[in-house]
């Protein structure tokens, strides 16, 4: 029986009560503030005040734990909008939202569904707004904008921790490599790669991630009108 299946144990008069849900944030807070790193039973147990066997009566493992921690977050990311367009730019939108408020998400996000009740009622919501697409075609376009976000905040969030361990911001790096380009593009071995460096907009990320998801939808828009 899966975890989001399984009753918890009765309540009992203890030093600390507990239940999933406790666990859950308790582990989500670790894990905002230093990383999945920090995240186990027996940290997780101490944060709340009880022994790690304790624990093992509501969740049978850290995999559990992380699956619970995921679908908590799903919690947060509600898509809506009016037609399958705007839904899967909310979908989108909202998902690179949570990750950015809970970086370890960006780890745990795609293999394998989800399939916790917080991850099934987005998941619901989502297939409900593609009614009058094709049932062939639904899946794979979910799957082309999931995957389009998820590579974007691994990007970013990867970008982000580089900074916090290097010291140096982007304009920092750019400027300490800005010499380092110029010397190789003054050889004249990559014309177009200098000319869209020097020449077109410098975007941040969030116009970058809009331009993107745009320029996606268009694409499913236009495959979907065939």
């Amino acid at each position: 029986m899966l975890v989001w299946e399984r009753p918890e144990p009765p309540n009992r008069p203890a030093p600390a009560s507990l239940s999933r849900d406790r666990i859950v944030r308790a582990a989500i807070r670790l894990a905002d503030a230093d990383g999945l790193e920090a995240v186990s039973l027996r940290k997780v147990a101490a944060a709340l005040g009880v022994g790690p066997m304790r624990l093992y009566g509501y969740i049978a493992s850290k995999e559990e734990l992380l699956d619970l921690m995921v679908d908590a977050i799903h919690a947060e990311i509600r898509p809506v909008g009016d037609g399958w367009r705007e839904m899967l730019r909310s979908l989108a939108v909202t998902t690179r939202q949570a990750a950015h408020e809970h970086e370890w998400l960006a780890d745990l996000l795609g293999g394998r569904p989800q399939l916790g009740p917080h991850a099934l009622a987005r998941g619901e919501a989502v297939m409900a707004a593609l009614d009058g697409v094709d049932v062939d075609a639904a899946m794979p376009v979910v799957g082309a904008v999931d995957a389009y976000v998820i590579g974007t905040v691994r990007r970013e969030i990867a970008e982000r921790r580089a900074e916090r361990a290097s010291g140096m911001d982007e304009r920092h790096w750019q400027a300490s490599l800005g010499p380092y380009l110029e010397r190789t593009f003054a050889t004249g071995r990559f014309p177009a790669l200098a000319t869209v460096v020097r020449d077109a907009a410098h975007l941040d990320a969030d116009d970058t991630f809009r331009i993107g998801l745009d320029f996606l939808l268009d694409g499913i828009a236009a495959s979907i009108s065939r």
